[in-house]
């Protein structure tokens, strides 16, 4: 939640996406996780012209208000990146992906900060759409001297 990390993050992530043709109408995940890596690529997008709405998933509906699980300007129909900061065993992006598609849009992909390696990639890939993680966790051991 760094300026810097935030200043980072977004631009990187957008440029991942593109990289892969993901072109999202929004994007968001499970909060409290995904919530500053999708506000950060929402902000991005906005600095390079190709506004990209940014969302939060909830991890249960209200009980009280709006009693949505999805808050934020999201819409059925948008075609949607679901984000993890880490994926570890993949079950926050599948919850995520799964309110997403109960709300109408479709998930064109997965984009988590850190991979960690443990089984989530593969957990994932059930959902059949690209799972981009911008840095490993064994790419992050490789720094540390």
């Amino acid at each position: 939640m760094s300026p810097d990390g935030l200043a980072t993050i977004g631009p990187l992530a957008l440029e991942r996406m593109h990289a892969l043709g993901l072109r999202p109408d929004s994007v968001g995940g499970l909060t409290l996780g995904a919530d500053p890596v999708s506000y950060a690529i929402a902000f991005a997008s906005a600095l390079a012209a190709e506004p990209i709405r940014a969302f939060t998933v909830r991890k249960e509906a209200k009980a009280h208000g709006t009693g949505r699980l999805i808050e934020g300007p999201f819409a059925a129909g948008d075609q949607v990146v679901v984000i993890e900061d880490v994926i570890t065993t993949g079950g926050s992006a599948q919850r995520a992906i799964a309110a997403v598609r109960q709300a109408g849009a479709t998930v064109i992909g997965v984009l988590a900060v850190v991979d960690r390696e443990e089984g989530g990639r593969e957990a994932l890939a059930a959902e059949n759409v690209p799972i981009i993680a911008l840095v490993s966790i064994s790419e992050l051991l490789a720094l540390v001297p």
